[in-house]
């Protein structure tokens, strides 16, 4: 079942609003910022980074998913979340038919072996940046976040493999129309986290936030 074919649509408009199970949960729940994306960049705290340690299995992906009964792992239910034609979900979640957008380059793919399931701040840039001093299952939470629709994006194999694990100082999508959506995307994610950035890295992100992305939106949702 697609469960939101909205998700990777509106690209300026980030909506990250956790699903909640219970009355007592909604009313401790962090209230949803909403800010310019200039204001938002103020707002990322800045530190040196250091990988120490970092190992890609920190971070356990792709678990069950959101739904542990619809025997999907994340990886799938995100591609079934962001199919914008809905692939056919057959026995251990095989997924058939479909199409995708990936917004990094904009291009229609009909299979869902092309694509990886990318996390828009890489798993070793969340460990430079604060990460490194999580518990396990906050890590494996990280890895495998659904509550905000811009924490993990379905793209083309090949542009999440030039991005790697390179921030906007060093790696911007190719698709210039998906420049803005993606700087924007990026410090929602590091502010949904409480995580960092580096010098270079900020500097790269206030010059797309004074000028070319002036007028981006940043919607994010804290996870405490």
């Amino acid at each position: 079942m697609i469960k939101n074919f909205a998700r990777g649509f509106g690209a300026l408009s980030l909506a990250l609003v956790p699903l909640l199970s219970s009355p007592a949960a909604q009313a401790a729940a962090p209230v949803p910022e909403v800010t310019m994306l200039a204001d938002a960049v103020g707002l990322v705290k800045v530190t040196e980074e250091d990988r120490t340690g970092y190992t890609r299995s920190s971070f356990k992906h792709w678990n069950s998913g959101d739904d542990s009964s619809d025997g999907c792992n994340t990886r799938a239910e995100v591609l079934i979340a962001e199919a914008v034609v809905a692939p056919t979900v057959g026995a251990g979640c095989k997924l058939t038919g479909g199409t995708w957008v990936s917004y990094y380059d904009g291009q229609e793919v009909t299979s869902a072996g092309s694509l990886d399931i990318d996390h828009m701040v890489a798993l070793a840039e969340a460990w430079d940046s604060g990460a490194s001093a999580w518990s396990a299952a906050r890590r494996e939470a990280y890895a495998n976040d659904q509550g905000a629709d811009v924490s993990l994006v379905a793209v083309t194999a090949r542009t999440n493999r030039q991005k790697s694990d390179q921030d906007p100082a060093d790696w911007m999508p190719p698709s210039p129309e998906a420049q803005c959506r993606y700087v924007g995307e990026w410090v929602a994610t590091k502010l949904r986290w409480g995580l960092t950035a580096d010098d270079r890295e900020l500097e790269a992100l206030k010059v797309y936030a004074e000028g070319p992305c002036e007028d981006t939106i940043v919607r994010y949702t804290p996870v405490v």
